[in-house]
């Protein structure tokens, strides 16, 4: 384990694969989303099937449901200008320190970067208009383009989504935050919010809120101190993670994660990042970009406090084999909320961590990648990992587990799973990048990937807030 790790959870050792791990997980996954049959459940240990004791949780009261429908608010709709993702102030000359996000979704300039599908009349005989609507329209489950978050709009020309903004308190003071996921099916189809029902267990690391009159949470704890500086000085070239030094941009205090349980109204976990805290609106009121990141969220690339809404940044990523689009917006340590350009929230620590897919788990894992492809930057359609991204400022092309409309055990709440490939795999020429889950597990069946430094893989003892917006194919 790197000692930038060592203070949080120790590696899962319970998460070394094995040949019979990966074909039961592997199966599992298939059966339920083919509906399983209980003749299947004879055949695989329960344990396997957590997904599905997760997915049983009883769904609010129909007067619950009531109080939460107040939080609805109409589909966010993208600025009318593009927003500028620069900061008005503070900002530095350098794209490792930079305050906000960096280079967005869209704005890569090559394979390596934009992971946007072509057209699926590339190399054909016959023109686009030919082509019939995706087969995702008839089963969002089948392929094609899927928005997953649907309370906004995504704007796929710049790699952004608009979602609505809300007005909160937390001990008198306003709160400004975010609705992304939430753990119940029925509130989640309401609000068009993420479903996760791994959320309900979330709770040990979830802050308590109340739904006000207006539909507005009233949190009981919990700030972030917006104003510090991001800054982050790489390693050497080649070896550019882990880093030298770090300081993430925004820093919450010991009571603050982005889960929030509400005490009166079912118990429901709510995902609900922080984007601004006591200021009033008139500070940050940024409609058409340049947002001053001293006070907002580095994730945000427009805010508009006349008609609530909040313009967000997107991330690369991968879900078993199909490039996704993620918010990043809260880390349990301050070195992945550094490179992630999110928030600290030291009480995510409280996570149960290493325990993907097993019964009462809050957690869905993550794959990153410390030493992928990193040579040609961008123009390498096989570049991947941490060392990349601290190289060339571009996002590192993570590999997300389950999310909606592929398995049914999503959560937003990712423990991070980081691996290395070996010098014996590099010296081979076997490294490149990887998309899918069971491909890295397998790989590390096979000795071709370890945990950081050569350490046995499994569960880095730390997690990241991602929410899932869209499935791009």
């Amino acid at each position: 384990m790197i000692p930038a790790f060592s203070r949080s959870f120790p590696l899962g050792k319970e998460l070394n694969v094995t040949a019979l791990r990966s074909c039961l997980f592997s199966t599992t996954k298939l059966f339920i989303m083919a509906s399983a049959t209980m003749m299947m459940s004879g055949l695989v240990p329960s344990t396997a099937f957590a997904q599905k004791t997760v997915a049983a949780k009883p769904p609010v009261s129909p007067e619950m449901l009531a109080v939460h429908s107040k939080a609805k608010r109409p589909v966010a709709t993208t600025p009318a200008t593009t927003p500028a993702t620069t900061s008005g102030t503070g900002a530095s000359t350098g794209f490792n320190s930079e305050q906000g996000f960096g280079s967005t979704a869209r704005q890569s300039p090559g394979p390596g970067c934009d992971l946007f599908p072509a057209p699926a009349s590339t190399g054909a005989a016959v023109g686009l208009s030919y082509f019939g609507p995706p087969p995702s329209t008839v089963n969002p489950s089948l392929v094609g383009p899927v928005q997953l978050l649907n309370s906004g709009k995504v704007d796929a020309s710049n790699g952004t989504i608009t979602l609505p903004l809300y007005k909160g308190a937390v001990k008198g003071k306003t709160v400004w935050y975010i609705l992304t996921d939430v753990s119940d099916q029925g509130i989640a189809n309401e609000l068009g919010l993420n479903f996760s029902a791994k959320l309900g267990f979330a709770e040990n690391a979830a802050r308590t809120g109340t739904i006000d009159g207006n539909g507005n949470i009233v949190f009981d704890k919990g700030t972030v101190d917006f104003s510090p500086q991001r800054n982050i000085v790489p390693g050497p070239t080649g070896q550019e993670f882990p880093p030298k030094s770090f300081t993430p941009g925004e820093v919450g205090d010991k009571d603050y994660s982005p889960f929030v349980t509400i005490t009166n109204a079912g118990n429901v976990v709510y995902n609900a990042p922080m984007i601004a805290y006591n200021v009033d609106a008139s500070e940050i009121d940024f409609p058409n970009g340049n947002v001053d990141y001293s006070k907002v969220h580095d994730a945000v690339a427009a805010i508009d406090t006349v008609n609530m809404t909040v313009t967000l940044n997107l991330v690369n990523g991968f879900s078993f084999g199909r490039p996704v689009w993620y918010i990043s917006m809260d880390a349990s340590i301050p070195l992945a909320a550094a490179i992630e350009h999110n928030t600290y929230a030291p009480l995510m620590a409280s996570l149960l961590l290493g325990h993907d897919d097993s019964a009462f788990s809050p957690i869905e894992r993550i794959f990153i990648a410390t030493n992928g492809p990193e040579a040609g930057s961008c123009n390498n359609p096989l570049r991947q990992g941490l060392s990349a991204d601290l190289a060339d400022g571009f996002r590192p092309n993570n590999v997300l587990g389950g999310i909606p409309t592929i398995a049914l055990d999503y959560s937003p709440a990712w423990d991070a799973n980081l691996y290395e490939w070996t010098q014996d795999a590099i010296n081979n020429g076997y490294r490149g990048q990887l998309r899918e889950e069971f491909q890295i597990l397998t790989f590390v069946q096979d000795g071709l990937l370890t945990g950081p430094a050569g350490a046995p893989f499994g569960s880095s003892g730390f997690s990241i807030n991602c929410p899932i917006v869209q499935r791009l194919d």
